[in-house]
């Protein structure tokens, strides 16, 4: 029987969606614990495992649900992480998915702001190649030019890279938009 530490809850908004899926929402069977006592959750479907106390026995909850919608950020929040989920964790120079940091593609040597329109996500040789040079000095336009994306966006390029572990009773809850096999 797995230990308590390898049972998180996946936690699900009031609509049943997860609240994101790249990271992953997933709550520790503590705090999964805590909002269930604290009535801020519903279970939707539980573990076999079991947790005791001297007057109280509960299985591990897997999936819940909150009871009070939590409205969705209308954009996302402009992180180092983001972009990378944005350009699928590639270069969008060479498309190495190794060593990855982010560029300037208007270096701010020469004006370039650090926004979501001018940075994309390079490896480390790219980006000492390109230095602080515009994009077509050094002939190194990127793959896909940078862009603000949607929360949309994002949630999709998440679908791409799945954790590597899913429990079964989360999978009713996960990628319930993609295409069915016939």
């Amino acid at each position: 029987m797995a230990p308590p530490d390898a049972c998180p809850a996946l936690v699900l908004n009031a609509d049943y969606r997860p609240l994101s899926y790249y990271p992953l929402s997933l709550w520790s069977w503590q705090d999964a614990i805590k909002a269930v006592f604290m009535d801020r959750v519903n279970i939707v479907s539980e573990y076999e495992r079991e947790v005791h106390s001297p007057s109280f026995s509960m299985k591990l909850p897997s999936v819940v649900s909150l009871k009070s919608y939590v409205k969705p950020s209308r954009h996302p929040a402009f992180t180092r992480f983001n972009v990378f989920l944005r350009d699928r964790f590639a270069c969008q120079y060479c498309g190495a998915r190794e060593d990855l940091t982010f560029d300037h593609v208007i270096p701010r040597s020469r004006g370039g702001q650090t926004t979501w329109e001018n940075v994309v996500a390079a490896c480390s040789p790219c980006n000492l190649r390109k230095g602080d040079k515009l994009a077509d000095h050094v002939n190194m336009r990127p793959m896909q030019w940078p862009f603000q994306p949607s929360l949309a966006q994002l949630h999709a390029n998440g679908r791409l890279f799945p954790p590597n572990y899913l429990h079964e009773s989360w999978l009713d809850y996960l990628y319930w938009d993609t295409e069915l096999e016939p």
